[in-house]
């Protein structure tokens, strides 16, 4: 048990992971989490009135399974698994996010961003809406999230796949080192 415990080392998690995408190829699926919310929109009747939601997408309900799979097991490793310690950052980061006003190293929600106290700020509301929306269009503009164009599209050796990986890496710098210190000062 105090195996599970532990964060996996690299060399386990990658193969896993390895594993898990090359039996999605063999089956001819694809991985990307922002296809789920398509596929449950499909399902939910939005076909009727946006055209982009009017396909079958009962081909690709297999993926919905897929996804509450991956919710149901971060459940169970955070809530029975989970040995209790901090998230681990470098103290490069600590500090970095210390200076923001973000106390590291106490949880994976840090309250200064996630407390109800903070979500019906302002400040809140508009990191959190501007966020979703930025999101939102980056994942359609895409046409893919971080995880399929990162996982399923770099994998397959998809261009596009390359190009968006690029301009998330890009975007997340940005966010990082010029966004977050004037949102947060």
């Amino acid at each position: 048990m105090q195996f599970l415990q532990q964060p996996f080392q690299w060399y386990i998690a990658g193969p896993l992971i390895a594993i898990n995408l090359f039996l999605l190829l063999y089956f001819g699926q694809r991985f990307g989490l922002s296809t789920s919310l398509k596929i449950t929109c499909a399902a939910s009747g939005a076909g009727t009135k946006v055209p982009f939601f009017k396909y079958d997408w009962k081909k690709e309900s297999w993926l919905l399974i897929y996804i509450l799979g991956t919710v149901i097991g971060g459940f169970i490793a955070f809530q029975f698994l989970h040995a209790g310690d901090a998230v681990i950052v470098s103290d490069k980061t600590k500090i970095a996010l210390e200076n923001l006003g973000i106390a590291a190293n106490q949880s994976f929600e840090p309250n200064e961003l996630f407390s109800i106290q903070n979500l019906f700020t302002i400040k809140g509301i508009a990191i959190l809406l501007g966020g979703g929306i930025l999101i939102g269009f980056g994942t359609r503009w895409a046409n893919g999230c971080t995880s399929g164009h990162a996982i399923s599209g770099l994998s397959d050796f998809q261009l596009p796949s390359l190009v968006a990986v690029i301009g998330f890496f890009i975007g997340g710098l940005v966010m990082t080192h010029f966004l977050i210190p004037i949102i947060f000062k």
